[in-house]
């Protein structure tokens, strides 16, 4: 883990810089595969689970009886536990839904909006080295509060051609139409071509790793529409010295043990502070099951120290990060702010575990520096609003000789004409 104090400015694009692949060779290797899918189908499909997730399918889609094994597989605690975040999530993303108003930008000139759910998503769900079922609630409640009427899920299956129960029990509670075994390249490229069992969507959610966020943006240029550039996962926590060492170091290793190319930022402007950090992570990392992923993700993790907290700040921006913690005496003045951030989380006992799982907000965002521009997955990410008018005659009296003059200007006199036919047929 580097340690870096008061950086110069200069070097601020050095530390925001994310782990990363070679971007030509992986696009290079993924196009293939994608095209693979594309012209040969399920056949494909089959290849790939066998090469890549080391399972021998009958079929891609879960059936009837793997649906119903899974309530039976899953303990009580943990189905209360995945239907109360159920409820939690849904209550927040059922408050973002918006009440369309008509308004008259001019008498007799009436434009309003309407929603409408997206008709077919597609849902893909990480497996790999933990079967993020919270991701499935995340995904699939807003697509249902939204009215989505095919909801495909796709998620990589165990060694036994098995989807693990949870994320089973997560689908069936969220309301979930169809679910295949499928993980990384596969899984975006059945979803955006379409093949002999798997249907094609309109529009692809989900997080994953650098091979999914590449085939997300390939298929994207051309076959159907993507949530987000969601890549590996990252968090920065923003402590001074009135915070809990434990509690820091908790925050960074939560988000280390997603795997090895996440990241973990800690920015501080008290110097002090920086050696009680780094003990309770030795600390509690040595306990840690996930020990070995772990470390994997501290090697290209920091500890940052600055001058003062408008510097601090102005980094935070810099760097976007997915997630951020504010856990300083002064946390609700920092967080006005922020600019550039998927998620924040503010206090001593405001963890990011909490917004992962069941406070109610989603846990599908941008990373990469991503929150510049992209927001994360919320209940308009499922929707499309159209736009409606209706013109009285009275309003073709009003509004017409303006769109005569700005259609003749513009040298389209078919425009012009448009309106001109209909108020001379007035006179």
């Amino acid at each position: 883990m580097e340690i870096i104090k008061y950086p110069a400015r200069k070097d601020w694009g050095h530390i925001t810089a994310r782990p990363h692949f070679d971007h030509a060779a992986l696009h290079d290797k993924v196009s293939g595969i994608l095209r693979e899918i594309r012209d040969m189908g399920d056949a494909a499909l089959f290849k790939y689970e066998e090469l890549f997730d080391k399972v021998s399918l009958r079929s891609l889609e879960v059936s009837d009886a793997e649906w119903n094994e899974a309530d039976l597989l899953l303990p009580d605690d943990l189905k209360l536990a995945i239907k109360q975040a159920h409820d939690n999530i849904f209550r927040f993303h059922a408050s973002q839904a918006v009440q369309h108003q008509k308004i008259e930008t001019m008498p007799g000139v009436s434009c309003w909006q309407k929603s409408v759910g997206i008709d077919t998503v597609g849902l893909y769900i990480p497996g790999g080295t933990a079967p993020l079922f919270s991701t499935v609630l995340m995904l699939a409640v807003p697509a249902k509060i939204a009215g989505c009427r095919n909801i495909v899920m796709c998620t990589p299956p165990d060694k036994e051609g098995k989807v693990h129960p949870a994320i089973l029990f997560a689908a069936k509670t969220a309301g979930v139409t169809s679910l295949f075994k499928l993980g990384g390249v596969q899984a975006i490229g059945a979803m955006a071509y379409g093949t002999q069992s798997v249907p094609k969507v309109y529009k692809i959610f989900g997080p994953g790793n650098q091979y999914v966020m590449a085939a997300k943006q390939l298929v994207s240029l051309s076959e159907v529409a993507i949530d987000m550039p969601a890549g590996p996962s990252e968090v920065e926590v923003i402590a001074d010295a009135s915070a809990n060492p434990a509690f820091v170091a908790s925050d960074f290793l939560s988000q280390a043990e997603h795997g090895a190319d996440s990241q973990s930022i800690l920015m501080t402007v008290d110097d002090s502070f920086v050696a009680s950090v780094q003990e309770e992570i030795e600390r509690q990392l040595a306990l840690l099951p996930r020990r070995e992923l772990a470390e994997k993700s501290l090697a290209h993790s920091k500890i940052i120290v600055l001058k003062d907290y408008d510097e601090l700040m102005a980094l935070t921006n810099e760097y976007a990060p997915e997630h951020l913690i504010i856990q300083t005496a002064n946390y609700r003045e920092l967080a006005d702010k922020v600019r550039n951030a998927g998620s924040v989380f503010l206090g001593p006992y405001t963890p990011e575990s909490a917004g992962d799982y069941a406070s109610g907000t989603n846990h599908t965002l941008p990373t990469s520096g991503y929150a510049k521009v992209y927001s994360g997955v919320n209940l308009d990410s499922f929707l499309r609003k159209i736009t409606f008018q209706e013109i009285t005659a009275q309003g073709l009296n009003q509004i017409g000789n303006i769109v005569e003059i700005m259609a003749a200007n513009e040298q389209l006199d078919a425009h012009k004409n448009a309106v001109t036919v209909r108020l001379d047929s007035l006179k």
